[in-house]
Parts: C-alpha cells; structure tokens; sequence
C-alpha cells in the first residue's frame, strides 16, 4: 500500500463529500416505549441537533432495533460506534434505516484509517471503506458518496502500482460513468453543492482506465475536464498530456503543453524525468530546442497556455542553409536538399554556384555501364541503394577498370543537369580518380533532418 494513498484520505473525503451526512434520524416506534433524544442526532459527533418533521423520516416500528440504532450512531469513540453500527447491521440487514447505517459506517472506517500510522490497519480499514461503499451502492445505485470513494480509492491504487491495477480501473470507470449518470439526476442539496469536486474525482477515473485501454479520445475528453478543475495535480496533469500525444496523429500542441505542466507540478523525484521527455517531445514536433525554455517558463509559471512553433518547413530549412553556408561549401546531402526542396530562388542561388564546375567526391556504384554510371552520392541513398547521380563519361571506360556494383570509389565530373523528384544530378565529364588520390570533398554524411 503506497502511503501517499493511505494520507490523502481526510482531504478527499472533504472534497469529494465522501463523508456521510447527517442521516435522516428514525421516528421513535409507535408503541411510545422508547423515548427519543429531542430532535435528530449528528451520527458523527453524537449531538443532538434541531427537531426534523417526524412524519418525513423512517419510522423504526421494532422498539429493540430503534435503540440499536440510537445507541451506534450516538457513540463518540469511533471504535465503539463501528462495533454497534457492524452489530446493527447483522441483526437488522432489512431495516429502514440500513443505507444510513452504511453510509455513517462507511465515513467511520475511512475516519479510521486516515487517522491511522500501522500500514497494516490502514489496508484494513481501506478495505473495509470500500466492502461497506459496495454494499452501500447496491442497496442505493445512485449513493453519490460511496461512487465517489470507490472511484477515487480505485483510481490512486491504480496509480500507486497495485497488482490488480486494470481491474481496479475496469471497477473506477464503471463508478465513474454510474457517479456522473446520477449526478445529472440529483436533487439532494449537499451533493449538487459538491458536484464539481464528485464530476472531478468520476472523470478522472473514466479518464485514466480510457488511456490504459489506449482509448487515447476519450482519454482526452475526460482528463481535459479533471485537469481544468484541479490544473496542479500531477496524476491527472501527466496522464492527459499523454492522451494528447497518443493520438494519431499526435496532438503536439496541447501535448507538449501539458507536458511541460506536468514537469512543473511534478513530485521533485519525478520532475527531471518528465522535463526531458516534455523536452524531447518539443524537439520532435519544432526539430529543435530554441524555445523550449521560454514554453517550460511559461508552464511553470502557471499561466495560459502558450502556442508551439512546428518545425520548419523543408523549404524553411533548405533556404537557411543557402544562407548559413556558401554552395561550393555545401556536400552533396546539402545539394541534394536544396535542390529537391528549396523555392526556385534557393535552388537557382546553389545550382548557379555548382553548374558546369569539375566536382571530385565520393559515391557508392549502384550500376554501370561503359560510359555511364549510377551512383548513390548521399548516405541516405547509399542506404537505400538508390542512385541519384548519373556520371556520364566522353570516352568508354574498360571493363577492368570499371568498379563492381556496390564499390565505393571516388571520381569526377561536372554537374550539368537535375531534376527535383526523384532527385537525380547528371554530370558530364566523368573522370575516375585513383584510389589514392585524395577528394577535394569530404566523405558525404547523412542528409539534414526534414520536418517531423
């Protein structure tokens, strides 16, 4: 048992209203034989509080069961008062005053375990809370409180890697979707009072089962809403930003955002691992980290939510390489990228530098014949085995003299013609170059990364 889920319980309680309400106190039997205490009592503090309209609440026609009943709910040592609510409910299973008995049982043992420190108990107690909450929903489907202790109690254990965590969310949703059904339908005053705080522990619970089940959508849709109401709380924070790059195709914008959310509402243990993968995230979606430090400010700085520039364009990228390197000190990838994704003004600005001038590099033979080779020039193609230079020679070359097909060997030529896509650079003038010789270009590396 996590102990972060055996400590948050008193506070969950309050929120969720999972605490029981004053039970509606039972008319004193008609026999008059029993004298009841002057107006109703507080179950959970045992005072006594202003007279109720006797004619609305149940009538305890057994004089015995009625004193049972006082007797439980009127104690004020929480041990006691769960022995005779326990004893009440074995000798009377089909009184009228059952699903109070439950509900203040139920409130009793979550008393119990939270005031607690023997992890032992507090499983015990745990376990109790939840028995008594089931019971409870069966004899009362719609028992607001009891869905909302089952949805929560489901969900953090889930959470906190307890062994039977699928079926524990299998359990929560089906709580959660029941809370949310009879929310729309309640009429009690406390429960619409805390209708936001139950609407948020149900769509967390629906929210966390749909991602497990990777129904990444409805993930989204539910943790979107828990996530509104409580922005801070990591466990709902995470998951959802999670749900956003599940999809397909994934949602980076909100996805990165709730991300970095997250690293800034994450537990100190856990906020490094969740910056690099938000980071890496970011990296992925703009192709780069400038930026990234002014989003992971923005999160955590709890403010609004701030846009994610997407990577650049391949054009984008192929004109800041025109701008950053002169064209005879481009490689062949470089060229290459340019040519085939660059606007016209880029392509003319390198071809008009490269055209018709003697290049010596490097290729990979992809087929040959006496005058004309296919080389793969780019480490992406030689990978691929697919050419993208045609070399073209004035005079046969023999056949000894000819490289086999996938030898890498060096040469020359001039670069006379090309086209986009399939790129493909014909050059004229092809020489072969001794194996010694050294090449006036460098090996050529992997082309630039394009756009994600």
């Amino acid at each position: 048992m996590k102990k972060i889920l055996l400590t948050v319980v008193l506070g969950i309680a309050a929120a969720a209203g999972a605490q029981a309400t004053q039970p509606a106190q039972p008319a004193a039997p008609p026999t008059g034989s029993v004298n009841p205490p002057t107006g109703s009592v507080n179950p959970q503090t045992g005072s006594v509080n202003p007279p109720t309209s006797q004619a609305a609440a149940p009538v305890i026609k057994d004089p015995a069961e009625y004193n049972a009943y006082v007797a439980a709910i009127q104690q004020t040592d929480a041990n006691a008062k769960i022995s005779g609510l326990e004893a009440f409910l074995t000798q009377y299973p089909n009184s009228v005053m059952k699903n109070q008995a439950l509900e203040v049982l139920m409130g009793a043992y979550q008393q119990q375990m939270s005031s607690s420190t023997d992890p032992a108990k507090q499983k015990a107690y745990l376990s109790k809370t939840m028995d008594t909450a089931n019971k409870l929903v069966v004899a009362d489907p719609c028992n607001e409180r009891a869905l909302a202790l089952l949805a929560f109690f489901d969900r953090t254990m889930a959470q906190g890697g307890d062994p039977n965590a699928k079926q524990d969310l299998t359990d929560g949703k089906k709580d959660g979707e029941q809370g949310l059904s009879c929310l729309d339908k309640a009429t009690d005053p406390e429960i619409k009072k805390m209708q936001p705080q139950m609407t948020g522990i149900f769509v967390s619970v629906i929210g966390i089962a749909d991602l497990n089940d990777k129904d990444f959508p409805d993930a989204v849709k539910y943790l979107r809403q828990a996530v509104d109401a409580t922005p801070t709380d990591f466990s709902v924070v995470y998951p959802l930003a999670l749900a956003y790059l599940g999809q397909t195709p994934p949602d980076y914008q909100n996805g990165i955002w709730f991300a970095a959310r997250a690293a800034a509402v994450a537990p100190p243990a856990a906020e490094p691992q969740i910056e690099k993968y938000a980071r890496s995230q970011y990296v992925k979606f703009h192709a780069g980290d400038d930026g990234w430090a002014e989003v992971l400010a923005a999160a955590k700085a709890n403010g609004a939510q701030v846009p994610i520039k997407a990577a650049p364009t391949p054009a984008e990228q192929a004109h800041k390489m025109v701008q950053d390197t002169a064209p005879d000190k481009m490689d062949f990838a470089t060229w290459e990228f340019v040519l085939t994704n660059g606007a016209q003004a880029d392509q003319d600005a390198v071809w008009n530098v490269i055209k018709g001038k003697p290049v010596q590099m490097n290729g990979t033979i992809i087929s040959t014949t006496p005058t004309e080779f296919q080389i793969a020039g780019s480490s992406d193609d030689i990978d691929a085995k697919k050419a993208d230079i045609t070399l073209k020679f004035e005079t046969a070359i023999p056949a000894k003299m000819i490289p086999k097909d996938g030898a890498s060997f060096d040469f020359q030529g001039e670069p006379a013609a090309y086209t986009p896509n399939p790129f493909m650079m014909t050059m004229e003038k092809g020489t072969l170059l001794k194996a010694a010789a050294p090449a006036k270009k460098p090996p050529v590396h992997h082309k630039p990364a394009a756009s994600q």
